[in-house]
This record gives C-alpha cells, sequence and structure tokens, in this order.
C-alpha cells in the first residue's frame, strides 16, 4: 500500500477525480510539451458526461494553453471510465500526444507508463495489519510510524489544520452554490440551530450535519478540501473529528493518531478495490468515507482493534450498492446531504460495535471485496454518469416550494 500522503490529498474541490487529477494530467502533460502554444482535449467516460458539472473544461483552460475540449459521450470501451486524451501543437505541427486516466482521490496514470505504486505498507489488507498489530503489541498509528516514519506525523497535522478550517470557512458562508441547481448553502443555518432542541442527541446531529455541509459546500463552490477519500466525501471524516475533538476535550494530537487509522481504512479499499464513484459508484466514496469516520471514531475512544474493524466493517456494508447519481454532474444533490447522513452513520457504527464486535462474522477485508464486486456489476449509468437514478429524474420544477 501506498503512503498516506498518497490518500490525503489538499487541494480544490469539487472532484478529486475531475479536476484534481484532471490538473495533475495536464500539468505533467505541459512538462512533457514546454513549447506547445495550443492545446486540445477529449473527455470520454465519466468525464465526458458529467465533466462540465464538475468544472473539468475550466481546470483544462486553466491548466492548458488555449486548450479546446471535447466532451466525447459517445465513445466507449476504455480501460477506466475516466479517460482523457491530450494533444500538443506548435503552429500547424502535431507535437504529441498522451492518453490519461483519472483514478480517483487525485492519482492518474499515462498510457503505456506503469503505475509506480512507491510501496510503504507490505500488508496487502486489513487481515495482515491487525496481525502484524496485534503480534507486535501496538495500535494502528503506532504501525503507520513504523512504515512511514515521524514524518507522516507533521503532514497529518497539516491534514487536521486544513480540515478544522475547511469546517469554519463553510460554517461563516450563506447563499446559493454556483452551477444553476439553486442549492442554498445550509451550514451556516444548522449551525445555529443547535440550542433549538437541547436534546443530547438532536443536538449531535445539528452540530454533525452542519460540519459536514460546511466541509462539503465548500467542496460544491471549488473550496480548499482534503480528500478523504476524495473531494466528493471530503466532509465525512472532518465532520466526525472536529465533533469528537470537542465533544471528548482530545487533543490535537489524539485526532492526528486517529485520522492515521482511519487513513490505513482508506488505504485498504483503494488498495483492493476502489475510491472512485466512475469505477464502483458512491458506495466507493461516501462508504469508503464512513468507514474511515468510523475507524478514526473507534480509534479516539480507545477502542480494541476488533472494535475498530467491527465499526469500519457495519459502516461500509450499509452503503453497499449506493450509486453515483450527481444531478447535472454536480457534487450538489445528493452529494451534500451524503455527507452529513455517512457522518451520522460512522458514529452509529461505533455505538453497535462497541458492544457487537465479540460476536461479529464479517471481516473487513470481505466487505471491501464485496463493495468492489457490487460496483463492477453496478449499471453504468449508476457510477457518475448522470444518466440514471436521481440524476435523470430530479425535476427542479416538481419540488414544492
Amino acid at each position: 500500500m501506498k503512503s498516506l500522503r498518497e490518500l490525503y490529498r489538499i487541494g480544490r474541490g469539487p472532484s478529486s477525480s475531475h479536476t484534481m487529477g484532471i490538473e495533475n494530467a495536464a500539468l505533467r502533460f505541459k512538462e512533457l510539451f514546454p513549447n506547445a502554444d495550443r492545446t486540445g482535449a477529449v473527455l470520454y467516460g465519466s468525464l465526458a458526461l458529467t465533466g462540465k458539472g464538475h468544472r473539468t473544461d475550466e481546470v483544462l483552460r486553466n491548466t492548458l494553453p488555449n486548450c479546446e475540449v471535447v466532451f466525447d459521450k459517445e465513445t466507449n470501451g476504455f480501460l477506466h471510465p475516466n479517460t482523457l486524451d491530450l494533444t500538443a501543437y506548435s503552429g500547424e505541427t502535431l507535437l504529441g500526444e498522451r492518453r490519461f486516466y483519472s483514478l480517483g482521490g487525485g492519482a492518474i496514470k499515462m498510457d503505456g507508463e506503469e503505475y509506480i505504486q512507491h510501496e510503504v505498507y507490505p500488508e496487502k489488507n486489513f487481515s495482515e495489519i491487525i496481525d502484524y498489530c496485534n503480534d507486535n503489541n501496538i495500535r494502528i498509528p503506532d504501525y503507520v510510524e513504523e512504515r512511514e516514519g515521524k514524518e507522516i506525523w507533521e503532514y497529518l497535522e497539516k491534514v487536521w489544520t486544513q480540515m478544522k478550517q475547511t469546517i469554519a470557512e463553510g460554517l461563516k458562508k450563506d447563499g446559493i452554490i454556483p452551477g444553476g441547481l439553486n442549492l442554498t448553502k445550509k451550514a451556516k443555518m444548522l449551525f445555529r440551530q443547535k440550542h433549538i432542541d437541547e436534546r443530547p442527541e438532536t443536538k449531535e446531529n445539528r452540530i454533525v450535519c452542519a460540519y459536514a455541509f460546511a466541509a462539503a459546500e465548500q467542496n460544491s463552490d471549488c473550496g480548499i478540501v482534503v480528500t478523504a477519500p476524495t473531494c466528493g466525501s471530503s466532509g465525512v471524516l472532518p465532520a466526525v473529528m472536529r465533533y469528537t475533538h470537542e465533544k471528548y476535550k482530545l487533543t490535537d494530537e489524539d485526532i492526528i493518531r486517529a485520522l492515521a487509522t482511519a487513513g490505513v481504512v482508506g488505504n485498504v479499499v483503494k488498495t483492493n478495490a476502489s475510491i472512485s464513484g466512475a469505477m464502483c459508484g458512491c458506495q466507493a466514496e461516501i462508504g469508503t468515507a464512513c468507514s474511515m469516520a468510523a475507524a478514526a471514531l473507534a480509534e479516539a475512544c480507545g477502542m480494541d482493534l476488533n472494535q475498530i474493524e467491527c465499526a469500519a466493517e457495519i459502516a461500509m456494508e450499509h452503503h453497499l450498492g449506493l450509486t453515483c447519481d450527481p444531478v447535472n454532474g454536480l457534487v450538489q444533490i445528493p452529494c451534500i446531504e451524503r455527507n452529513a447522513v455517512a457522518a451520522m452513520r460512522a458514529i452509529n457504527a461505533v455505538s453497535l460495535a462497541n458492544f457487537l464486535s465479540a460476536a461479529r462474522t464479517v471481516p473487513f477485508d470481505t466487505v471491501v471485496e464485496t463493495m468492489y464486486e457490487t460496483g463492477i456489476d453496478m449499471g453504468a449509468r449508476y457510477r457518475e454518469t448522470s444518466e440514471g437514478g436521481l440524476a435523470k429524474l430530479y425535476r427542479s420544477d416538481k419540488v414544492k416550494r
């Protein structure tokens, strides 16, 4: 498995695959052909079908010289649903062309090149990690330090700082999220209502949801977020961690260690399945984010390894089959609400794991494998194409006002 630095990326939303990854591909292409005075880009698959809503074309035009962008919604049969062809010209002379794949979480691969993994974790799945930790009488954050070195804590501190900043900025914003859906920002309103009902469970729900909305709305408005594991799911883990930090009066170090545990869970999914909505549906994004948040909360609460695995498994299991159906290709409906729902579900998963872990029968690795097979079997129109589900049937004029 790769470094947590490859999983937690700090950058601009709204999509790690459609904006972050595409920008990385464009920058790589620019390095290959520095003398180009104009370029061309052809988007295929999910990039073509939802790229306009994700502002993929804007990223390309802002990164490459005189870039003409074509959305090819007809051609298919590619190795990855996020496929991009780039061409470089000097005048009328073709300098060269390259094909890129945006793999999710901001990672890219150029066709014909070996995808260099830079492995730092020799363990391949969660079972092997748990066995190693048990054999050496250590917790998962200690395992992360062994594999990555002490420098990882400085990076995770930056990640936590950005998560807090993203939420703080989102809580201040109101108005309409750009994109044409006329969706009102709700984080600020939710947060202000936290004292309306003082019942603990209601207050918790409002606060956690306000934090998740804040981060997800920042992402939808092209703000700076942390992929956890993706931009579209970037509100789940920060919401749970900020609420945990405040509720239990934990130190920043406690939260950073919890982020290490969450990162390992995300890495397991990324290595053995996928975190790409275009590859496996929203279960790969929100489902993984929920598992990461559940594992982080369990770690922060001092639960044992079996309970941490149980919490992560419950969180993923009950997102199986979740489709990726963004309306108009925008990371707004249903994406923002899904971040809030998943944040609450992560907390519930930890509560269940607290007393069900001794009797659990499904390993986390099994539910990860199941998620991947489910995603591959899922109809393509339900995998970030905006051709099915809510994206197909949503009609703004039918909303009761």
